[in-house]
């Protein structure tokens, strides 16, 4: 519901920790965009599993407090700021970052991060392509260095970021694998490009990948992983010679065993989509909006929450490990 006169409805977060510490304000003035700046009306806000280690203060960058959560939002320019010519008022765009933060009805974004919102593409699903898009093509080529026909095990692959590395994975060549927590996400997994999918709630689907066919018995060139502090160890036995896990989610410790990386030479490397150069997201950006126009990427809508249930959807996005598509706000 759009908001009266130039106050807003937001989330505000003035402490550092639990999904509690998110506060719905109703009475925020709309933010002005500056000269390289465009204000949107949020249609739809993504959420993402970093929005939550921010929140709890647990991750390398701290906002200033007070702030408001998000980055990946869709809608339409309301206003522009003098120096901006790629948009005008009425523009069905999304972004890849926000100044003033996503969780809001209206947004202020740079203008080098607003792109297009193609007509094919809803606002909910324009609001699912920044962080899982762009993270899965950062590990799966800026990381991992991957080439078309290897093969590319995504090991929890019906959330946002799976399917993601899913579509992008099939599109360009890879043999593709993926994992999922429910016999729906299975089937979802295999839908959005898996060639092969397990449930990794069953006690043998590392066995069943070892000796799936298509690993041709050779172990899996790339993984790319979601939940490293509970699959590492495992991952690192499922690598082929020169193999690679790339971390892009975590929640916790875990402990391995090195000499699992040495008589295959494998490699642990990180991944962070904040790590990115204005390079990285230019290549990142002509990929997916090759995609969008080659009708491959395709986001997948999971659950849909209204604002004021923001303490809701932070806590369901970390419990729920039978993910099934991109959590999302729609306002």
């Amino acid at each position: 519901m759009a908001s009266v006169g130039r106050f807003m409805r937001t989330i505000r977060v003035s402490e550092f920790g639990a999904p509690e510490v998110l506060k719905l304000l109703s009475d925020v003035p709309v933010p002005s965009p500056g000269e390289n700046q465009v204000l949107i009306r949020v249609r739809a806000a993504g959420v993402n599993p970093v929005d939550t280690y921010i929140r709890a203060g647990v991750y390398a960058r701290k906002p200033n407090l007070p702030y408001t959560p998000g980055s990946d939002v869709s809608g339409i320019v309301e206003e522009v700021g003098k120096n901006v010519t790629t948009f005008k008022k009425g523009d069905r765009v999304f972004t890849t970052n926000t100044i003033t933060g996503g969780y809001a009805e209206y947004a202020v974004a740079s203008e080098d991060t607003v792109h297009q919102l193609p007509e094919q593409l809803s606002f909910p699903q324009g609001a699912a392509i920044s962080v899982p898009y762009f993270t899965a093509y950062r590990a799966l080529f800026l990381k991992a260095q991957g080439k078309p026909g290897e093969v590319v095990l995504v090991h929890g692959a019906s959330g946002g970021v799976g399917i993601a590395a899913c579509q992008i994975a099939r599109a360009y060549g890879f043999k593709v694998f993926g994992t999922a927590g429910s016999p729906e996400g299975v089937n979802l997994v295999l839908q959005n490009g898996a060639h092969k999918a397990f449930n990794h709630k069953e006690k043998d689907y590392i066995e069943k990948i070892q000796v799936s066919e298509a690993a041709g018995g050779e172990g899996v060139n790339i993984i790319l992983e979601m939940l490293s502090n509970v699959n590492l160890s495992n991952d690192l036995k499922l690598l082929s010679n020169g193999g690679r896990v790339i971390v892009i989610g975590c929640r916790g410790s875990i402990e391995i065993n090195p000499r699992d990386t040495m008589a295959k030479e494998s490699s642990i490397i990180g991944c962070s989509l904040f790590s990115s150069t204005k390079d990285d997201w230019k290549e990142a950006s002509a990929t997916l909006f090759k995609g969008m126009e080659s009708g491959w990427l395709k986001p997948l809508i999971g659950p849909e929450y209204p604002l004021e249930k923001a303490p809701q959807a932070h806590q369901d996005i970390i419990q729920n490990s039978g993910a099934t598509g991109k959590m999302i706000f729609v306002l």
